[in-house]
């Protein structure tokens, strides 16, 4: 692990993980002065780190956190729309990976929009596009994702996965990407405070139970409701913090990736190789191993049976507690 301060390593590839200020949003407007703010930041931070190839920005940096508006149409995206064209753009220019935030519009209108993601290459083209399949339950109303967990090439023989926020909660999602290839799985999302923790010590397991590097933003700042912690962190193969961030607005963390070496982690591991181990279970008893582990949860989960044993007694299961509707269908029209 080099210092990250502006070269591209051998081997491996350097990244920045922008702690954007939280954006105060309240009209059309600001969300173009975000855009170009980003887009801008982009073009200033690979001038300051020559040898960046990656760069990231946390959840909700184009749209803001304006629960009263965040559902209406003046505040919601297209993907390809003007604003990724502006995000393509700067990514070509610039001539770096980057990861960016949408609120997306949901082709049905009917249903309420997507909390999206994409990756752009060097060469302004749209690699990655992951809708988050497990929005914050009961706080945000977006519509479950649809599109799985797709994995991308990055740069350095890399093979990037993005998941948003609370995603990164949900340790089956992170095994999932790894399962698909993934050897950096990178994190956006707008915490406040009270997630500051978890979110450090889950970014660590996710790394350690799948044998990859995790590349982890948040924004930072106070909204004049919460504060965002920023503490944007990289974590390697075995779980260690390589890079943790602070709480300072514009805080840019880098460092420099290997992913040949999370790759060769997975060939070359016996003790802690447990996403291997996951199906190969006692292989030293049974040649091969048992690939059967008989998990309930996943058998009920895979047909559609998932219920908690504590379920009927769970007083929250829905968005009542802030407002939204338990009848379905798009709220915010």
């Amino acid at each position: 692990m080099g210092s990250g301060s502006m070269t591209k390593p051998e081997n491996g590839f350097l990244t920045a993980l922008i702690q954007f200020p939280v954006p105060i949003v309240n009209s059309r407007k600001d969300i173009e002065n975000n855009i170009k703010s980003i887009c801008r930041t982009v073009k200033s931070t690979k001038a300051g780190y020559p040898g960046l190839e990656l760069i990231v920005f946390p959840e909700y940096s184009t749209q803001g956190l304006n629960t009263a508006k965040w559902l209406t149409e003046e505040f919601l995206c297209d993907i390809p729309g003007p604003e990724t064209d502006a995000y393509a753009k700067a990514c070509k220019e610039a001539g770096v990976y980057g990861v960016f935030s949408i609120m997306e519009r949901n082709p049905d209108p009917e249903k309420n929009p997507y909390n999206t993601a994409i990756i752009i290459d060097p060469n302004g083209e749209i690699i990655l596009k992951y809708r988050k399949l497990f929005p914050w339950n009961p706080i945000e109303p977006w519509y479950p994702g649809d599109l799985g967990m797709p994995v991308c090439d990055g740069p350095a023989g890399s093979k990037l996965a993005v998941n948003i926020c609370h995603d990164g909660m949900i340790p089956e999602l992170a095994r999932e990407a790894a399962y698909k290839g993934c050897n950096v799985y990178i994190r956006i999302s707008g915490y406040s405070t009270q997630t500051e923790d978890t979110w450090i010590l889950t970014n660590k397991s996710n790394a350690y139970h799948n044998l990859m590097y995790t590349l982890a933003v948040n924004l930072a700042g106070y909204d004049n409701t919460f504060y965002y912690f920023g503490e944007g962190q990289i974590c390697d193969y075995d779980g260690n913090t390589l890079a943790q961030g602070h709480r300072n607005p514009w805080e840019i963390v880098t460092g420099t990736i290997f992913p040949g070496l999370a790759d060769q982690a997975r060939r070359t591991y016996g003790l802690e190789n447990n996403i291997y181990n996951l199906g190969h279970r006692g292989y030293v008893a049974v040649p091969g191993g048992e690939s059967d582990a008989g998990l309930t949860y996943i058998k009920d989960l895979a047909a559609g049976k998932y219920r908690l044993p504590w379920e009927d007694e769970m007083e929250v299961k829905d968005g009542s507690i802030y407002g939204y509707p338990t009848t379905g269908g798009r709220f915010g029209k």
